[in-house]
Formats: C-alpha cells, sequence, structure tokens
C-alpha cells in the first residue's frame, strides 16, 4: 500500500475552487464578526449620551464583549480539536449573533453588558478556528496571503458597521444597528453545508473515507483510492494539553507571540472604541468621527492583503515588525492637527498597521504551531490578546477621564506598537539560532523557515 502524507498533498495543491470556496466562507463569517465587534465603538457617542455614562464606565462596558472574547477563545480553540473546526465555528456564529441582537432590547448598561459577554463567546471562538481551518487547506506558496485575504472579512465588518451607523444612527437609532446582526443567521444552512471539516479532525476520527473526499477536492489531481494510506505525522490523540504549545523548544516563541497578541489587540480595540469619540471631543462631527472608523477598518483590509502578500515573498515575522514600527509612528502622529487628506491618511495607516497586523500574527501563529495542536495554539494566542484587547478600552475612559490633551493619548496608544515590534524582533533572533531546532507545521516562509538566511 503507497503512502502519501497529507501535509505535502495540501502544501503542493494547486488553487481550486474548493480554496476558493473555503476562503469566501471564513471570510464571510468574519465580515459578521468584525460587524459585531466594531459596532460598540460607532454606538459609543449616543449610549453615553442616552445612559449617562462616564468615560470610566464606558470604558468598562466596552470591555465586557472583549472578557467574553478572552474566556470564548480558550474555551473554543480547544475544543474545536476535540469536537471539530467546523462545529465550533458553528456555534461560535450562532452565539454572537443571536446575543448581538438581543443586545438592542437591553434597557439598562447592565443588561447590555451581560448580552455583550455572551456575544464576545461566540466572536472569541470564531477567529482562531476559521484562522486554522483556511491555513489547514491553504497550499504552502499563498499560505499567507489566502489567510490574510480571509481575515480581511474581520475589516471589511468595521467598514460596514462604520457605513451603517452613518446612515442608521440618525435615522433608527443605536438598536437599529444591533438588531442588523440577526439577518446572517440565514446563511447558517450554507454553512453548514459548505464549510469542510479538518482533514486532521477527520484522520483522528478514522472517518478517512471523508477525509479522502476533502483532499480530493483540494488535489483533484493526486490520486487517492483505497490503495493509498494517508499520513499525517503531527497527529495525535484528542487530548490537546496547553503545555505542547511550551514544548519541543516552542516555550519563548509561544511568549513572543502572546506579548505580541496583547500589544497589539490593545491598538485595535482602543482606537476602535475610542477613535470616533475622541475625534468627537476634538471638534469633528458625529458623522465625521464614524468616516475616521471608516478609514481605519478600510486600511484594515488593505493592510492585511498588503502584509499577506510581503508575508509570502518575504520573512512573515519580519513583516510584523516593519507594520508594527510604522503604526507606532502613525498613531503617535494622529494627535497633532494636521490637513484633513493627512488625517484621513494616518488613520488608514494605522488601520493597516494594527488590524492588518493583527491578522498577519494569526497567520504567523498558525504556521508555527504542528496541526494536532494548532487550534489550540492559535486559541491560547487569541485569548491572552484579549486581555490587551480588554485593557484597551478600560485605557481609553481613562485618559478620556484624566482630560488630557489629544497628543498624549495617542501617544500612549502607541506605545505598545513599539513593545510588540521589540517582542517579534527578539521571536525572529531566537529561532535563528543555529543551535536550535524548532519544527513548524509546514516549512513556510514564517517563523523558522529563513533561519538559514540569517
Amino acid at each position: 500500500m503507497k503512502a502519501l502524507e497529507v501535509n505535502q498533498i495540501i502544501d503542493n495543491a494547486r488553487f481550486t475552487r474548493f480554496h476558493w470556496m473555503v476562503m469566501c466562507l471564513c471570510a464571510l463569517l468574519l465580515v459578521f464578526d468584525g460587524y459585531d465587534l466594531f459596532i460598540y465603538g460607532a454606538v459609543l457617542p449616543v449610549l453615553m449620551k442616552e445612559w449617562g455614562l462616564s468615560p470610566v464606565q464606558a470604558g468598562a462596558l466596552g470591555s465586557y464583549a472583549l472578557f467574553g472574547m478572552m474566556f470564548g477563545a480558550f474555551i473554543f480553540g480547544p475544543l474545536a480539536d476535540r469536537i471539530g473546526r467546523k462545529k465550533g465555528v458553528a456555534i461560535s456564529f450562532v452565539l454572537f449573533s443571536v446575543s448581538t441582537f438581543l443586545s438592542g432590547f437591553a434597557t439598562t448598561p447592565s443588561e447590555f453588558g451581560v448580552y455583550r459577554f455572551i456575544a464576545g463567546l461566540g466572536c472569541g471562538g470564531l477567529m482562531p478556528n476559521a484562522v486554522a481551518l483556511m491555513n489547514e487547506y491553504a497550499p504552502k506558496r499563498l499560505r499567507s496571503t489566502l489567510v490574510a485575504i480571509m481575515f480581511s472579512g474581520y475589516s471589511l465588518g468595521g467598514v460596514l458597521c462604520a457605513g451603517l451607523g452613518i446612515y442608521m444612527l440618525p435615522r433608527f437609532g443605536w438598536q437599529s444597528m444591533f438588531f442588523a446582526a440577526a439577518l446572517p443567521l440565514v446563511l447558517l444552512p450554507l454553512i453548514l453545508w459548505k464549510l469542510p471539516e479538518s482533514v486532521g479532525f477527520l484522520l483522528r476520527q478514522g472517518r478517512t473515507d471523508k477525509a479522502r473526499e476533502m483532499l480530493t477536492n483540494v488535489a483533484p489531481d493526486v490520486h487517492l483510492g483505497a490503495d493509498v494510506q494517508l499520513v499525517q505525522p503531527d497527529a495525535k490523540g484528542a487530548g490537546v494539553p496547553v503545555f505542547d504549545l511550551l514544548r519541543q523548544e516552542r516555550a519563548m516563541g509561544t511568549f513572543m507571540i502572546w506579548l505580541s497578541f496583547f500589544c497589539c489587540l490593545l491598538m485595535v480595540y482602543a482606537l476602535g472604541s475610542w477613535l470616533p469619540k475622541l475625534m468627537a471631543n476634538a471638534g469633528y462631527s458625529l458623522g465625521s468621527s464614524l468616516s475616521f472608523l471608516l478609514a481605519l477598518n478600510f486600511g484594515g483590509v488593505v493592510g492585511a492583503i498588503a502584509g499577506g502578500w510581503l508575508g509570502d515573498r518575504f520573512s512573515l515575522p519580519k513583516v510584523v515588525v516593519s507594520f508594527f514600527t510604522v503604526g507606532t509612528i502613525s498613531i503617535a502622529l494622529l494627535g497633532f492637527k494636521s490637513p484633513m487628506p493627512v488625517l484621513y491618511l494616518l488613520i488608514a495607516m494605522a488601520g493597516a498597521t494594527t488590524i492588518g497586523t493583527q491578522i498577519l500574527l494569526y497567520a504567523n501563529t498558525a504556521q508555527f504551531y504542528p496541526l494536532a495542536i494548532r487550534s489550540t495554539g492559535l486559541g491560547w494566542a487569541s485569548g491572552i490578546g484579549r486581555t490587551g484587547a480588554i485593557v484597551g478600552p478600560l485605557l481609553g475612559g481613562w485618559l478620556m477621564a484624566a482630560a488630557l490633551p489629544l497628543q498624549m493619548n495617542f501617544f500612549v496608544f502607541a506605545v505598545p506598537g513599539l513593545v510588540a515590534a521589540l517582542a517579534m524582533g527578539f521571536f525572529i533572533l531566537w529561532y535563528r539560532r543555529p543551535q536550535r531546532a524548532v519544527i513548524p507545521a509546514a516549512p513556510v516562509s514564517a517563523p523558522v523557515a529563513s533561519r538559514s538566511q540569517a
């Protein structure tokens, strides 16, 4: 019987309609996820006025969903390695869609916070599983690009949120923004029908025939008859302890990834939650302030796609360091009075190098861990990062309450970018040491593949 390694089949496959379908479905899910996550920043000025919230209270309320995301990432990442990524994605999608819809019926901040926490559980579970699924099926030469394009759906969700906010908030009130989140549920049957299950999970479950069917879609020109035995070197049992993330010389990389996620998500959610309010305080109208949020997320789309393209041609961690550096500078410059075209450009650059870099971090993390612990690795990186996402809105509230000059607010928001750039720079140096031997999931242009070029 002939043996074929699953990873090699996928790595060497040409781009097919199957890859296109997986990328589009995951991107569509992340559009809805991104809409849910940026909705609070869009309605924040209205909520503060209607419920009489102080800046500190508003920051704490914005963190409820992010607390949920942290727990959701910790729960659904490892859970998907046991029940399958398709089920993990579907459960997460239903959870955040229903909870966001119910948020529109909230009459008190406490009730609103409970719904936002539950919605956060779903959002936190969807992201790592969608990234892991796309990364598993993507050919090696296109892996970073496809993950980045898929994840740009997250930024498109922010663009959709800001665009709808400009139109709907003055006409129908803040509740309408949350009611609209129920509409994507009509696509649930399509997702359950078309979204594929992880090949690694199918093999661990003994569903070899279904795994062959998936791989035939991935690589139609490869013979996968009954005489072919499918081999997956990094496959293991269903139990996936988090300590596996620290074994086989992965500990330092894991800690640096966690620190980078923390800093990146702090910047993303500080800007996403407080940019409209900061600009409103600076004298811009609500419509103009929401247009800044639109520019931030549009920049995230461009940054994600450009970063993924660069990551497939150069070292992905190097691209991440460059993006963090540019993000630090552009955010710091936002506090200075600039002509409107320059201001929009700086905001778009900030979005490209914060939201876009978050997406690159997910791609890098997926390539760093072997398949059997990939969802766990992504889930824990995302969960640790969510502590930064929680701190972001709270930090913005504290800064607003302190009534600091506009420049100081943006200077504080920029500092985590510098820390993250240093963390990823150390990540590169650590895994280029010749005496170390870390084996990533596939020999792609990420953590360790470029060591020989040092």
